[in-house]
């Protein structure tokens, strides 16, 4: 059995490969989880020793086969109950994020599959990351360009936004800035700002709120 900071750890990993590439450096971890570098080196020690990571001197750690498994069952259970959450009980999608955190080592695989089928098996949860299959394989993350990529006069498709900063959901769904939704890049400044039309108007955005999302071309 592992402990849910244990759980916590292989997430994180698995998370910040999934955007960055392997290895994942302690520093990463640490700015991920909130967490002091010795208590990440610490804990990445254990992880090493149960043949879930592996570590590379100087470089970081990569998920193992069997550690990545274990992350793949705890991003399904957290990306489900998003969904779950924004589906059936009307949470706002700033809000789920933190609620599947409490739930996510601590639901049973029944109520998994239950909670699936009551979703009829939703490929992507409502910020748009993709759910893990029951199956726990290995899943395409998807990552594409983001919108700060983009110049002037592209027309984009949001498919993807973080879900870690509830105030930064809050802005978007109010910008009419969430998955699905397509925009046009009207203007990117050199300092920090982009600015994007969508159906409800334009609105500027930092930088690296910009940089967050994920799109793909309208075509």
């Amino acid at each position: 059995m592992l402990s849910d900071v244990m759980e916590d750890y292989l997430k994180a990993i698995y998370v910040l490969q999934a955007e960055e590439g392997p290895p994942v450096s302690t520093s990463a971890i640490a700015e991920y989880l909130g967490k002091t570098p010795p208590s990440v080196t610490d804990m990445l020690g254990k992880l090493v020793d149960r043949g879930l990571v592996e570590r590379e001197p100087y470089q970081g750690v990569e998920l193992t086969s069997e550690g990545e498994a274990v992350a793949l069952e705890i991003v399904r259970h957290h990306r489900l109950l998003e969904a779950f959450l924004a589906d059936q009980l009307d949470y706002d999608w700033s809000d789920v994020h933190a609620e599947a955190d409490a739930l996510e080592h601590h639901i049973s695989e029944e109520f998994e599959r239950r909670v699936a089928e009551a979703l009829n098996d939703p490929e992507v949860d409502p910020h748009g990351d993709p759910i893990p299959g029951a199956d726990l394989e290995p899943i395409d993350e998807g990552s594409g360009p983001r919108l700060s990529d983009h110049p002037e006069g592209d027309h984009v498709v949001v498919t993807r936004v973080s879900d870690r900063d509830e105030e930064e959901l809050d802005y978007l769904a109010d910008a009419g800035i969430t998955p699905g939704t397509t925009v046009e890049v009207v203007d990117v400044a050199p300092f920090g700002m982009v600015t994007v039309r969508t159906p409800a108007g334009e609105q500027s955005l930092p930088a690296e709120v910009a940089r967050s999302i994920r799109v793909e071309d309208a075509e």
